[in-house]
């Protein structure tokens, strides 16, 4: 059971940003409210609150602009993001830029707010943990060299899967790249994403749901080289980037691995609208399809919504 918190809630409808509100604070939970990006800002710079719920839709300060502005001032809070269904692009986007989760309006479940919060207390307090932690092997007087080991690995990895989280990846694309254009050498990028995720999660719960992404995580480091780096991009996003490798190496690669995907015994997999677990994946391969970073992750990006269009359990 996760323990009360201070939660700012963020929207400029005040019947919904009562509704949460209220929800949280028969949990326990210390909530302040604030109709705007604006004022948020304002509550946020005198107490720097640990978890911010906000609708990504405002007028004034947005909030993917009140995202960006919290991770500066602080970045371990985690922020929570309110969309629709038409504004589901734009989470991701949150997710990428920081984001913990999002929940979608109008409600369907309201026990699904409560979920959603309780997994993002539950990781503040691994964290705070963590740090207590980390103290303690400081007043210890081990070895520096120790401390900071630890400090990193908490800082590249994704909390849930164990995988290298985006920053890591950002910082790996951006060495691999430079080194390919230093020796004239390819690589590729694969970008997969799981059909079908939300219908998952709304039928077996979002416990089931991560459960789901972390065999899913356990499935992928076992697929790729030793040489070959695989993250978790956002969401129920991941990424993969193979050194030395051709388009039609990376295309055989993600077709294997999509097979094994479908292929592969995940539970509940039946309830599935393709019958089975499946992913889509989307190649982009350096120098052929771009030559930088961002041109080569769009292409990957663009690929993949065409194996979307094309029905998923697909490889383009």
């Amino acid at each position: 059971m996760s323990t009360g918190m201070p939660i700012l809630v963020v929207d400029d409808e005040e019947s919904l940003r009562g509704l949460i509100a209220q929800i949280l604070t028969e949990e326990g939970h210390d909530v302040t409210q604030a109709a705007s990006g604006e004022e948020a800002l304002a509550v946020f710079r005198k107490d720097q609150h640990p978890l911010v719920i906000t609708d990504i839709r405002m007028g004034g300060i947005s909030g993917i602009q009140l995202l960006r502005e919290i991770k500066q001032m602080r970045p371990e809070t985690q922020v929570i993001i309110i969309t629709s269904h038409a504004s589901l692009d734009t989470a991701l986007t949150a997710l990428r830029a920081g984001a913990y989760d999002y929940l979608i309006k109008p409600f369907d479940d309201l026990e699904l707010i409560s979920a959603v919060v309780n997994r993002a207390v539950d990781k503040i307090n691994l964290i705070a943990e963590n740090r207590v932690l980390i103290d303690k092997l400081k007043s210890s007087n081990l070895e520096l060299e120790l401390v900071n080991r630890l400090l990193q690995e908490l800082a590249v990895r994704d909390g849930l899967t164990g995988l290298h989280n985006h920053r890591y990846f950002q910082e790996f694309l951006a060495i691999e790249l430079a080194r390919a254009q230093r020796y004239e050498r390819v690589f590729s990028l694969v970008i997969l994403d799981v059909d079908f995720f939300k219908h998952y999660n709304d039928t077996q719960g979002h416990l089931e749901g991560d459960r789901l992404l972390c065999v899913l995580a356990q499935l992928l480091k076992e697929w790729v080289r030793k040489s070959d780096v695989v993250a978790r991009y956002g969401g129920e996003e991941f990424v993969a980037v193979l050194p030395e490798t051709t388009r039609e190496g990376a295309l055989a690669f993600a077709e294997s691995l999509r097979q094994r995907i479908a292929d592969y015994a995940f539970p509940h997999r039946e309830t599935q609208p393709l019958g089975s677990v499946t992913v889509s994946l989307g190649v982009a391969t350096y120098p052929e399809n771009a030559i930088d970073g961002p041109a080569l992750i769009n292409f990957a990006d663009q690929a993949l919504y065409r194996a979307k269009r094309q029905g998923r359990n697909v490889v383009c």
